[in-house]
């Protein structure tokens, strides 16, 4: 986690806004109100549920989502469920709402979280920043551009991998992906435990108000 400080906590610019990616968490660059913690204070206010995501990410994604879909909507169950919940468009035949979600929703979700389970984390969390208007903090723009750097620098080293033949660059690949994988497992976990106390947090400050908005 230590990783991210490294990197600027400015807003993202123009560029950074663009792609499929840039363009789901863009809407929310701009809004003030933020989380109740931040990511990394995550792990403290909810250990549990950090470790346990981590442990078994598919099972809390799915955890996760369905709390996430019935805290906008008390009562639906998997009603409102979609593939990423739509936020990250389609490709080719993989189009969000045409994947067999209304016949077997429960089933879709446990693929997308084995599959996908960057974008469903993300989808999760992006439902809760779109009911509350919630913006990005510094640590989410860190970790946005952490995890570009990181993207581009396992991209990079793949394709010298293969053009270069030198002694130990698999090993140096090697560590690079796996510095990735642990970034992206810590970050996920952290993320996924501050989406469930967000929604824990703002049922238990004001339920009755909370009822009446939904």
């Amino acid at each position: 986690m230590s990783c991210l400080f490294c990197f600027s906590g400015d807003k993202l610019s123009p560029e950074e806004r663009k792609g499929k990616y840039g363009d789901a968490w863009g809407q929310y660059a701009d809004n003030e109100q933020t989380f109740k913690v931040k990511l990394c204070g995550a792990p403290c206010a909810e250990p549990c549920c950090w470790i346990g995501s981590m442990a078994c990410f598919p099972c809390a994604q799915y955890k996760v989502r369905h709390m996430a879909l019935n805290h906008g909507e008390p009562g639906s169950g998997w009603k409102n469920y979609q593939c990423c919940q739509g936020m990250f468009g389609g490709c080719c035949c993989v189009q969000p709402g045409n994947m067999g979600e209304d016949n077997c929703p429960q089933c879709c979700m446990c693929l997308e979280g084995c599959c996908c389970p960057g974008m469903a984390v993300s989808a999760s969390q992006g439902m809760i920043m779109q009911q509350h208007s919630l913006g990005l903090d510094e640590d989410d723009v860190r970790l946005i551009r952490c995890n570009n750097c990181l993207q581009m620098l396992a991209f990079l080293s793949s394709c010298l991998n293969i053009c270069i033949d030198c002694e130990g660059d698999d090993a140096v690949v090697a560590v690079i992906n796996v510095a990735a994988d642990i970034t992206f497992c810590c970050v996920s976990g952290c993320m996924t435990a501050r989406v469930y106390h967000e929604m824990t947090a703002r049922e238990k400050e004001a339920p009755d108000s909370f009822q009446m908005q939904r």
